[in-house]
């Protein structure tokens, strides 16, 4: 009896490339001894509906989409209860996470490894009652991901991202917030925060900091602070670009939990989608959470 695989795959996704690609995908999967079910997502949140109602008969998942549609799946992965391992074939704008598992760019090279590669136990985190993959981020350029429309994207790529966010730095706001982890608490104002499981954000790479392990159980958090002047704020800028993300301006630290209290719902994005406004925030590392295939 051959082997089931599920394929989800975004069809708006990137460019829309994967649409020149399908039969040449579907062959890697077939020759591999895969009988392939294809689910092409009609809208948002699809995915995730699809992994939660799908059969325990699958042997291995592959979806194929940008960063937003991997959310989905590992969401709708954990909804459902059943642990199968991933393939992810990268076809969005930025593709943050394909990076930092050093993924084939090339879509069918992609297929390859999914078939021919092995499984690796990485990290995934919690947010509330919801579930990411690799970034929970309020404040600054947050907004951007899911602002930026499609066409913007497939033609910019993560450009996209820092023209609108630009577009931003006359009117930034502040968030007053209260951080616990651990055995610490900081009250302070921020522009900007990050929880990552990640090398690269925005299609930025070391952002997140240096020697990043996807499998430690542990997430690289940055908070930056509330500029006094605009010379704060250009220095800010120059630390990111320049990868300095441990200056006095910033908290850079690694936490397995976290916890933001503040005043007023705060924006957040979730693995670049919505994800929602909230006064309270928990955050906790899953070490070892998913099984993704990896060369």
């Amino acid at each position: 009896m051959k082997r089931k695989l599920l394929f989800i795959y975004n069809p708006k996704a990137g460019k829309a490339k994967i649409k020149s690609k399908l039969a040449d995908i579907l062959d890697v999967f077939a020759k591999s001894g895969f009988e392939t079910t294809i689910c092409p997502t009609q809208f948002k949140g699809d995915a995730e509906q699809i992994m939660e109602k799908r059969s325990a008969d699958y042997e291995l998942i592959v979806c194929s989409g940008g960063d937003g549609t991997l959310d989905e799946t590992v969401t709708g992965m954990f909804k459902s209860g059943l642990r199968t391992p991933l393939g992810y074939i990268p076809a969005g704008s930025t593709n943050d996470f394909a990076g930092s598992l050093a993924l084939p760019k090339s879509m069918v090279r992609a297929a390859e490894t999914i078939v021919s590669g092995k499984n690796f136990p990485c990290d995934v985190g919690t947010f509330n009652e919801d579930v990411f993959v690799y970034i929970a981020a309020f404040g600054l350029f947050t907004e951007v991901s899911y602002e930026t429309d499609q066409e913007a994207k497939n033609l910019l790529g993560h450009m996209a991202y820092v023209l609108e966010g630009m577009k931003r730095l006359s009117s930034i706001k502040s968030f007053p917030m209260r951080v616990s982890y651990e055995d610490k608490i900081i009250v302070e104002n921020f522009i900007f925060g990050m929880v990552t499981n990640s090398i690269s954000v925005g299609g930025f790479k070391n952002i997140t900091g240096k020697n990043v392990q996807l499998d430690d159980g542990v997430f690289e958090v940055t908070l930056i602070k509330q500029p006094k002047n605009a010379i704060e704020l250009n220095n800010i800028m120059v630390s990111l670009v320049n990868h300095d993300i441990d200056t006095d301006l910033m908290y850079c630290f690694r936490t397995s939990s976290i916890a933001f209290e503040s005043p007023e719902p705060v924006a957040w994005t979730l693995d670049g989608e919505n994800g929602g406004s909230h006064k309270s925030v928990h955050i906790h590392n899953i070490c070892r959470g998913m099984d993704i295939r990896v060369k």
